[in-house]
């Protein structure tokens, strides 16, 4: 037969769960003191050039974007400059304009505000509500929402508000700019009848009018008419350039297939071409003897 044993637990030895719990928490909230380690003026200064390369990193990549597109030194391996930037670096067709751009404005950042006390920018979400502003205008914005966030450097909310308020400020009948890509709305309007939907770069502001290019010829189109498709400038010079294409191809005597992949390129609602829209551009331009077969 198995005999068992009972264990008795003395009086003094006993521990009520009561008093148990109380230890458990009060161990869970006991906290480690901080101890503070002064850094040698050797490690303070490797950490202050280490937190500025992070600080710099996106601007360093715009920089280098920008010399490797306009030196073109993705050519050895792709055709186009996106997508190179999309097989190396995995960006989407729009990073690194946005990258680029802001490279160029923490650059007059630097240049236009006070050395002294300028807190530069570490991240390209933060200077770009900035490339709606001129560059005067830019430097004033961003020192304003230096203020705003206490000396620090704002988040990109702070810098939004900031420059949507100068631009209620400085409000103008037109709002629209040189240069700016606008899609057309045609409705309620009969003479822009074929229209609707065309992209259109302004070329010059009138009072409560623009007048614009587009891959047909120039217009003057009221301002109720126009929509701003919000592109970088990066962006708009790349549709320029498009536009600048299909001009010296257009006429009303050509083929009519011809003005058909012409009228397909004038409403495209992005800012670049697919492989397929550059293959069939060039070729109406050898057909026609623009460039050289």
């Amino acid at each position: 037969m198995t005999q068992s044993r009972v264990i008795q637990i003395a009086p003094e030895e006993s521990i009520s769960a009561q008093s148990l719990s109380t230890e458990v928490i009060d161990s869970a909230n006991t906290q480690p003191s901080f101890c503070r380690i002064e850094l040698t003026e050797e490690e303070q200064c490797l950490r202050l050039h280490l937190e500025r390369k992070v600080e710099r990193a996106f601007y360093e990549a715009g920089k280098a974007l920008r010399e490797l597109r306009d030196r073109k030194l993705y050519r050895s391996t792709h055709q186009t400059f996106e997508e190179y930037c999309r097989d190396r670096f995995g960006y989407s067709r729009r990073h690194p304009y946005l990258l680029m751009e802001a490279a160029v404005i923490v650059d007059n950042l630097s240049e236009k505000c006070d050395p002294m006390d300028h807190i530069p920018p570490t991240s390209e979400r933060q200077v770009r509500p900035l490339t709606k502003l001129d560059p005067d205008t830019q430097c004033e914005a961003w020192q304003q929402a230096v203020s705003e966030a206490g000396g620090k450097v704002p988040s990109s909310r702070i810098v939004k508000d900031i420059v949507q308020r100068i631009m209620e400020r400085t409000k103008v009948a037109n709002p629209y700019q040189l240069g700016e890509v606008c899609q057309i709305i045609a409705k309620d309007n009969p003479e822009l009848r074929g229209k609707g939907g065309c992209w259109c770069i302004v070329s010059q502001v009138n009072d409560f009018s623009c007048t614009v290019t587009t891959w047909d010829g120039e217009y003057s189109i009221a301002l109720q008419h126009l929509k701003s498709f919000d592109y970088l400038p990066e962006e708009c010079k790349q549709v320029k350039a498009i536009s600048d294409r299909i001009s010296l191809l257009y006429s009303p005597n050509i083929e009519e297939a011809a003005v058909k992949v012409l009228k397909n390129l004038g409403e495209i609602k992005r800012p670049y071409l697919t492989p397929l829209e550059e293959k069939l551009l060039t070729l109406l331009e050898q057909e026609f003897g623009i460039i050289n077969n």
